[in-house]
C-alpha cells in the first residue's frame, strides 16, 4: 500500500479492551503511533474530524469462503481469513502465497491452508510449505476429519508449527445430507434433518484429541447448548479451544425456513429457539471467542432450488457489523467487548498484529456511528451475491470512513 502522510483522527470515542475513550488516534507510516484523550496532531498530519463516531480496530473475519471487497469495506472488514474450500483449493504453497498476496493494497487476505491434500481427509497436506508461503492457520474446511488418527496427526503437526487448526464440527456419517435440524420445523417441512448430536459428537472428540496433543483448536461454528457446554467445560479444564459463530445463528432460528426461502439454507443449519438463545448467553458469557461472518455468497444458479437442493451459505460481510452491535443494544454485551469478538481475538488467532488499538499495531480503523439506521436490501448489496436471511430487516451501525494501513479506503 503506498505510504501515507501521517494522520490524526480527532474528536471520536476510541473502541480499547479498558472501555470507550473520549480522544484521538495518530497513524504514521502504517502504524498506530499514539492515542489517547491529550494527542494533538503534529505540525504535518493531516487531520480527520471523527464527529463523535467510535474508533475501532477493522474488522478481522475468520473464516470467509470468497473475498468481496467492496463488501468487506462496506461491513468494516480490514482482514479477511479466507477458507482453503476455494477452486482448486488452498493445499500447495503456491495457491497460498497467491492468495496471501491477492487481497493487497487495500484488504490482507489470510490464507487458511488445507488440512489435507483436496479435503479429503484422507493425507496431510505440506502444512509447513504452506506456512512458509502465508498460511495463517490449517482448516479442515467445510468438512469433518471422520478419520480419529488423522485428525490427531494433523493437531501434533500443526501444535509444532504453533497453527491454529480450524475445524468445522458436524459428523459428516451423521448429518449426512441433510437440510435442517431435526426437529418440529423439519418435520412440518418435510425437510431431510439430522440430529444436533451431529455437532455435539464432532466437538467431543475434536477437543479430547486437541487436549491429547495440546494444539490449538478453533471450532469455526458452534450452534448448539450442548456444543457451548462442551467448550465452556473445556476452556475450564485449561484447553487450548475457542469458538466462533456467525450472526445468523444467534439472530435466527429454525422457524425462519418455515417459508422454505433458500437463503435460510445453511451450514450448519439453523437451530432451535433453545440453541439460538443458548448461542447468545454463551457470547454474554464469554464462551464464544468469535464472531464472524461465514461471508459465502451463492447465485441464483446455486440457490432457486427446491430447498433441500439449494447450496448452503450466505453473504454475510455486510451485516456483520449491524448484527453484533444489535447485541450490545440488547445489553449481551458491551461495545468493547464486541469488538473482541470481531477483531482483537481473531487478529490474536491469527497471529497478526491487528485488531486492538496498541501503539504499534497496524493501522487498520473504523469509523463507526453505531446508532445509524439503515435497511438490509439484497438489490443493493456489494457482494457478488445477495442470498442474505437478513433482507428489509432494519438494523444500525454504519461504517463512515475505513483506513487500511493508515490510507483511506473508499466506500
Amino acid at each position: 500500500m503506498r505510504q501515507a502522510p501521517p494522520i490524526t483522527i480527532t474528536r471520536g470515542k476510541l473502541v480499547t479492551p479498558a472501555g470507550l475513550i473520549e480522544g484521538s488516534i495518530r497513524l504514521e507510516a502504517g502504524r498506530i503511533a499514539a492515542l489517547g484523550p491529550d494527542i494533538n496532531p503534529q505540525v504535518d498530519d493531516k487531520t480527520h474530524d471523527a464527529k463523535g463516531a467510535l474508533i475501532a480496530p477493522g474488522l478481522v473475519d475468520l473464516g470467509v469462503f470468497a473475498i468481496d471487497k467492496p463488501a468487506f469495506h462496506f461491513g468494516g472488514i480490514t482482514r479477511a481469513a479466507l477458507m482453503p474450500d476455494q477452486s482448486p483449493p488452498l493445499d500447495y504453497p503456491s495457491r497460498v502465497n497467491f492468495i496471501a498476496k491477492s487481497g493487497k493494497p487495500d484488504l490482507w487476505v489470510h490464507p487458511l491452508a488445507a488440512a489435507t491434500c483436496g479435503l479429503q481427509g484422507s493425507e496431510l497436506a505440506e502444512i509447513a510449505l504452506m506456512k512458509d508461503a502465508g498460511a495463517r492457520g490449517v482448516s479442515t474446511g467445510r468438512r469433518w476429519i471422520a478419520d480419529s488418527g488423522m485428525m490427531l496427526r494433523l493437531l501434533q503437526y500443526a501444535a509444532m508449527l504453533d497453527l491454529v487448526v480450524v475445524t468445522h464440527a458436524e459428523d459428516a456419517a451423521l448429518a449426512g445430507e441433510a437440510a435442517a435440524t431435526a426437529g418440529e420445523i423439519a418435520t412440518r417441512l418435510g425437510l431431510p434433518s439430522a440430529p444436533a448430536e451431529a455437532e455435539t459428537l464432532a466437538i467431543a472428540r475434536d477437543i479430547a484429541l486437541a487436549e491429547l496433543s495440546g494444539a490449538r483448536l478453533h471450532i469455526r461454528q458452534v450452534t448448539t447448548a450442548r456444543g457451548f457446554q462442551l467448550v465452556r467445560e473445556a476452556k475450564v479444564r485449561g484447553v487450548n479451544v475457542t469458538c466462533g459463530i456467525t450472526p445468523a445463528h444467534f439472530m435466527l432460528s429454525d422457524l425462519a425456513m418455515a417459508d422454505f426461502r433458500t437463503f435460510t439454507r445453511l451450514s450448519p443449519p439453523l437451530r432451535s429457539e433453545a440453541d439460538r438463545q443458548a448461542a447468545r448467553t454463551a457470547i454474554g458469557e464469554g464462551v464464544v471467542d468469535v464472531i464472524a461472518s461465514g461471508h459465502d455468497p451463492r447465485g441464483p444458479e446455486a440457490k432457486r432450488l427446491p430447498f433441500a437442493d439449494a447450496a448452503p451459505g450466505m453473504a454475510g460481510a455486510e451485516t456483520l457489523l449491524a448484527m453484533t452491535l444489535g447485541l450490545v443494544r440488547d445489553e449481551v454485551i458491551d461495545t468493547p467487548r464486541a469488538f473482541e469478538l470481531l477483531s482483537s481475538k481473531p487478529a490474536h488467532l491469527l497471529n497478526v498484529d491487528a485488531g486492538v488499538l496498541v501503539e504499534g499495531h497496524e493501522a487498520d480503523i473504523a469509523l463507526i456511528d453505531p446508532d445509524a439506521p439503515w435497511f438490509v436490501d439484497r438489490s443493493k448489496m456489494e457482494a457478488t451475491a445477495s442470498n442474505t436471511p437478513f433482507d428489509r430487516q432494519g438494523v444500525q451501525g454504519r461504517v463512515r470512513a475505513l483506513f487500511k494501513g493508515g490510507v483511506r479506503i473508499a466506500l
